[in-house]
């Protein structure tokens, strides 16, 4: 086999793993860092968004040997525990009995890979920005952040997973004639806040669930630490009432979650001071055509799709891309030229299918899963999809624990099922009626449409 000498522009989560999966393979592999080391600096606080590790990812990290390590820094969550405007709480199961997301440290995971790409041999350079591609002699040029001196490293491979501001996307971009470009914001930001650990690192909330607020307009999520604390996620509009821009003093801050999150404003007590020390960032989605050049340059994870966080795939999308280039190294024996062609028109259409899911979940989850109407529809689903499991499978049951099933597949078949539960909703007196057989005839009739 030839050895390539392979240059990873990024080290992230997606960087660090496919730099593992490569490195195993004999190849020679250089990761190039815009950021510092993270293992030896303070991490910064406020754009973390604890990540909901999931079947894909899973699958990616079992293949490299890593997944055991990482249960370690993991925490179940079994289901979404809802807290409603009126003080009550309800919890709703992620899936059948035995499925469950896990919370992880965005920093901790990060690190606990590049220590594991170490130890296959796999060298990163930290501080080195990329500047820009020669794509006809096969060279980056690196600025090094601290004396900006410049370095031009040559490559025979070079993948760019720097993320959704993606430096190696660009100079791809400019120089090509037919690049196409998508990126959409929404109106929405997140900002990063703390609901510390209670008495000797005990859980305030329960510990095995991701927790919700859902205010109909925006949301506050919290996730669980392995040290006992949560980080807290308020997902809000920049402009309006309410919104960032209303809230422009510790006093109505204080007084608006004392109103609107009471049972987790009482578990807050850095509130005013993570509001307005952690900064206030935005939620894109990119879409991008091609994510390849020739047989010597591939996109892959944000990089290539960025999806805003809202089915938690953005990391198990990322390492799926892994998972999937990696077969077809095997498929392709060591062809790059076949293999880019075929992992990007295999992943393109997965990438856009989870960015648009993505998008809608967010709708549902800070609004519908407190409507009754939209929680009756989730248990007839339920009902039937435990009496025919091979007719159907819930939508997020699809994405978060059925790896075999494509993202593109997924939306089709949600968009299917939903079209289906609309015309059952429809149905009058459907809240007494649901158990009924004819509810039951009236699924397997369209499903056979």
């Amino acid at each position: 086999m030839q050895k390539k000498e392979t240059i990873i522009i990024g080290a992230g989560l997606v960087g660090s793993l496919l730099s593992i999966y490569l490195s195993k393979r004999g190849y020679k592999v250089n990761v190039y860092e815009r950021r510092g080391d993270m293992r030896k600096e303070d991490m910064v606080a406020g754009r973390s968004i604890n990540l909901a590790l999931s079947d894909r990812g899973i699958k990616a990290l079992e293949e490299v040997g890593l997944m055991e390590e990482i249960r370690k820094i993991c925490i179940p969550m079994h289901g979404r525990f809802l807290h409603h405007a009126d003080g009550t709480t309800a919890f709703q199961p992620y899936g059948k009995e035995g499925q469950f997301i896990n919370s992880v440290s965005r920093g901790e995971l990060n690190c606990k890979l590049m220590d594991l790409a170490e130890k296959h041999r796999v060298e990163i350079s930290f501080n080195q920005k990329c500047e820009s591609i020669n794509w006809q002699k096969n060279e980056v040029i690196f600025e090094n952040t601290l004396n900006h001196e410049l370095q031009t490293t040559n490559f025979k491979l070079c993948f760019g997973s720097d993320g959704a501001y993606s430096a190696a996307r660009l100079t791809h971009h400019l120089q090509h004639d037919r690049f196409q470009y998508q990126q959409y914001y929404i109106d929405f930001g997140y900002k990063e806040l703390n609901i510390p650990a209670g008495e000797n690192g005990g859980f305030l909330m329960e510990k095995n669930a991701l927790h919700i607020w859902p205010r109909g307009n925006y949301m506050l999520i919290a996730l669980p630490n392995t040290d006992g604390s949560f980080t807290c996620t308020l997902f809000f509009p920049f402009e309006g009432e309410p919104s960032f821009a209303g809230l422009d003093t510790k006093e109505k801050v204080r007084s608006f979650f004392k109103k609107t999150f009471t049972d987790a404003e009482q578990l807050m007590p850095t509130l005013e001071e993570d509001f307005f020390r952690n900064p206030t960032s935005s939620l894109v989605t990119v879409k991008c055509f091609p994510w390849i050049r020739e047989d010597k340059f591939a996109l892959i994870g944000d990089a290539a799709h960025a999806i805003v966080p809202f089915f938690g795939q953005g990391m198990n999308c990322g390492f799926e891309d892994c998972s999937v280039l990696n077969s077809l190294i095997d498929k392709h024996n060591e062809n790059w030229s076949a293999i880019l062609q075929e992992y990007q028109s295999l992943r393109k259409p997965d990438g856009d299918a989870i960015a648009d899911l993505a998008l809608n979940n967010f709708v549902e989850m800070r609004d519908k899963v407190a409507d009754p109407k939209f929680l009756l529809q989730k248990k007839i689903e339920a009902a039937f999809s435990k009496k025919y499991p091979d007719k159907w499978i819930p939508a997020y049951a699809q994405v978060t624990f059925s790896p075999q099933i494509r993202y593109s597949s997924a939306l089709v078949n949600g968009r299917k099922q939903e079209a289906i539960m609309q015309e059952v909703m429809s149905l009058p007196d459907i809240e007494n009626k649901w158990q009924q057989e004819e509810v039951e005839k009236i699924i397997l009739e369209k499903l056979k449409g």
